[in-house]
């Protein structure tokens, strides 16, 4: 249902989406136009207002991005305080506006029905307290989510795995925190369910599952199948479409995708060779749909320097052995990695190894250009090596000298895109 109409002077537009149990507010709130998106439950996900989207986390933390005239975007983490200001503007201003509809006081080209009034009132009683409830909630069956694939940020996310299996990697902070450790199913249980009640209506924005963490599939068979039938068991709507995406990103990524749903999960290469062709095929039975490899780069010193286990010709036969058992690949390239020092061999090793693959439809490459923070082994490694990164401007040559040495069948290309850890929000 799409109402537009006059609020106060200014026009309005309010959506209700039945299949995404979802509400759009967007209106002229003191004289700056505001949009405000509430999941089914009332918990906020997204605002917009003056070239500014706010995206609420699940755990109540809050990513502001805009982009300044001529300029890359920049990105923030808000303060919780900020975050619950954000919050409340927006439900000032979607209370006010259905206050006027009650009062008879607006004009437009339809009425809401029974859905839209229920999910006004839900948005407007997600006050503070309900906000820094739901926070802490999450708190409690979740630890920290590092990262997903920018195809699966509308994931439902289940941490069959804490941690990674090796941790070693000196570009990547996000698992420190915890030992690798397998769920076993009891527990696995507990934990799908409490994250379906935690969701609650917002499932209906959400497609799909990925297993957690770094790279649950590492898990052995006999171990992981339990897993995936009792993912599936509790989240039967993987196997299709939790709710419908009309998003343009969204519409882009269908056809590489085979189909809404299904389950995803992070692999590494190192790790992965040990599953066969056939293994792959009863996972792909269990609705697996793809698997997501950090390559990073297929020069095998570079990936020694930055104490990335195994071999460029181990992600070779992982990729093989995915595609002969039906399960689609995503490949992650790390553009940046070894700066200047390991640049041509970087380039020139990653573009043979990528080319080797069969992928196809359905398979997606992403360019993730490496982000150096201080507490990074990696950062300590390059200063003692001598190794003098690469700019933003030379990283994206970098990757755009991989892109145009790619060689695929012009009806049966992967989609190719960019990878930017800092725009992840869950």
């Amino acid at each position: 249902m799409l109402i537009l109409g006059t609020w106060r002077n200014h026009e309005i537009k309010i959506s209700v989406r039945p299949q995404e149990r979802s509400l759009t507010v967007s209106a002229t709130w003191k004289g700056r136009l505001f949009t405000a998106v509430y999941e089914g439950g009332g918990r906020p996900r997204t605002f917009i207002t003056e070239g500014t989207v706010y995206r609420r986390a699940l755990d109540g933390r809050m990513l502001a991005k805009w982009r300044p005239k001529d300029l890359p975007r920049q990105r923030r983490w808000l303060s919780q305080e900020e975050a619950l200001a954000v919050e409340a503007r927006a439900r000032e201003m979607v209370a006010a506006v259905y206050a006027d509809i009650q009062a008879g006081a607006f004009q437009g080209n339809g009425e809401l029905d029974d859905l839209g009034h229920l999910l006004f009132q839900r948005a407007i009683a997600w006050d503070e307290a309900a906000s820094r409830a739901d926070a802490a909630r999450y708190r409690t069956i979740y630890l920290p989510i590092g990262i997903l694939p920018p195809d699966q940020y509308s994931a439902i996310v289940l941490q069959a795995t804490l941690g990674c299996s090796f941790n070693s990697c000196t570009f990547c902070t996000f698992y420190r925190d915890r030992p690798f450790r397998i769920k076993p199913p009891d527990e696995f249980r507990q934990h799908a369910e409490a994250v379906k009640d935690f969701i609650g209506e917002g499932i209906y924005l959400r497609q799909g599952v990925f297993l957690g963490d770094a790279n649950a599939l590492v898990v052995p068979m006999r171990r992981l199948v339990p897993l995936m039938e009792i993912a599936n068991e509790v989240f039967p709507a993987a196997w299709g479409s939790i709710g419908r995406r009309n998003d343009r990103a969204a519409n882009h990524l269908e056809t590489h995708r085979g189909a809404w749903g299904g389950v995803y999960a992070f692999l590494d290469g190192f790790s992965g060779e040990k599953k066969a062709a056939e293994d792959y095929a009863q996972l792909a039975a269990l609705g697996l749909r793809r698997v997501y490899i950090g390559m990073e780069s297929g020069h095998a010193p570079l990936l020694h320097f930055m104490h990335k286990p195994g071999e460029p010709e181990d992600v070779l036969h992982t990729v093989k052995a995915m595609k002969a058992g039906g399960v689609s690949v995503g490949v992650i390239v790390l553009v940046g990695a070894g700066g200047h020092y390991y640049a041509d061999a970087h380039v020139r090793d990653t573009i043979d190894l990528i080319n080797a693959m069969p992928l196809g439809r359905g398979d997606i490459i992403y360019f993730s250009e490496l982000v150096i923070t201080e507490d990074m082994p990696y950062a300590r490694d390059a200063v003692a090596a001598n190794v003098r990164p690469l700019t933003h401007e030379e990283c994206v040559a970098q990757e755009n000298a991989i892109r145009a040495a790619l060689r695929f069948e012009k009806k049966n290309r992967p989609l190719i895109s960019r990878y930017d850890i800092r725009e992840f929000v869950y």
